[in-house]
This record gives structure tokens, C-alpha cells and sequence, in this order.
């Protein structure tokens, strides 16, 4: 199973571009400072990407917030399920505030899988060190923990450290972008 800080990736994913002198085109892929995925990639099919996983991967959660009204809210969400994520989309107070709900959801999804034994390997893509615990504690569950996020951009080096594999995410998704066949 794959669990998406979407909130932080997609900042960081932004701040990335915007170093690498590139600009992400809104649309099916990238709401700005909502949500953001590589283009023609389903993400449940990104998790076969190592032998060891029999299949494509049982599902993928996406979580992430922004500041609007609940017909705003609703169309985040219908958006992720469109391109292959169960969505979780909070609402924010201020547009200027983290909100917790993203990091506990996550915490609380990956957690109660993990002891309910519904995967073996759980990639995270994220890169919060707040995110350390709760990868000890599903490894502590004898599970697989993955995690992918760009090194550069806001990976915290304890959560990299912890973590069974890590994989840097920058090179293939400013490709995914410069590749970008389809809206």
C-alpha cells in the first residue's frame, strides 16, 4: 500500500520545480498547493516497481488539506479518486497553516493496516521526520516500509535512515513532467 503526505509533497514538489527553472501546468495531475502526482503514472501501478512485490498494489491513499468551501473540498477529492488514490482532504482554517489531520489520518491508516496485516510493504511517500515512530512501529509489525521522496527538497535524513529503502523521487518526477503526454 502506498500513503501520500500529499500536503508536503506537493510543497516540496513546487519549491523543486521552481529551483529547477520548471513550471507545473494545472489540470488532472496538479491542483497548486493541493495535490500533485506524476503525470500518466496511476499510483497503485508506481507501487511494482521492485521484484519482491507480487502485484501492482492493493491501493493507494492520498492526504492533503487547502482553505475552501465544501464544493471546493469535494472536487479535490473526486480529482485524486480520478487518477487512482482513496482521498482523504481536510479543510484548513488558515491557508497558511499544516494541517494535523493529513499527518494522523496517515499515521492512523497506515498503523491499522499494518496490524491488521492487509500489506506486506508500505511505501511512504514523505518526508517529515515526525513520520519516524510510526515507520518503527509498523516495522516492528514485520513490515516492508518504503520510503520515496526527493532527497534534496525536504527529506528528513532520520526518516531516510529508518526506513528499509529510500528512494529519490526528483529525477523521475521532473521527467514524468517534462514527458507529459496527457491531461
Amino acid at each position: 500500500m502506498m500513503f501520500v503526505d500529499g500536503e508536503n509533497f506537493t510543497i516540496r514538489a513546487q519549491e523543486l520545480v521552481k529551483v529547477g527553472g520548471f513550471k507545473l501546468t494545472e489540470g488532472r495531475w496538479y491542483r497548486r498547493d493541493t495535490f500533485v502526482w506524476m503525470p500518466d503514472l496511476p499510483p497503485v501501478r508506481s507501487l511494482n516497481y521492485k521484484s519482491y512485490l507480487a502485484d501492482p498494489g492493493l491501493r493507494a491513499y492520498y492526504y492533503t488539506s487547502l482553505k475552501a468551501d465544501t464544493p471546493t473540498i469535494e472536487a479535490v477529492r473526486s480529482e485524486l479518486w480520478e487518477i487512482g488514490f482513496t482521498p482523504s482532504v481536510f479543510k484548513k482554517v488558515r491557508p497558511d497553516e499544516k494541517a494535523k489531520g493529513v499527518d494522523i489520518s496517515l499515521t492512523k491508516d497506515m498503523l491499522s493496516h499494518a496490524f491488521l496485516n492487509h500489506y506486506e510493504v508500505a511505501v511512504l511517500v514523505a518526508g517529515d521526520g515526525d513520520y519516524v515512530p510510526l515507520v518503527e512501529e509498523v516495522k516492528r509489525q514485520g513490515k516492508l516500509v518504503v520510503c520515496a521522496f526527493f532527497k534534496d527538497h525536504g527529506l528528513n535524513d532520520g526518516l531516510r535512515l529508518v526506513c528499509d529503502e529510500y528512494h529519490d523521487l526528483q529525477s523521475f518526477f521532473m521527467s514524468s513532467w517534462m514527458n507529459k503526454k496527457s491531461e
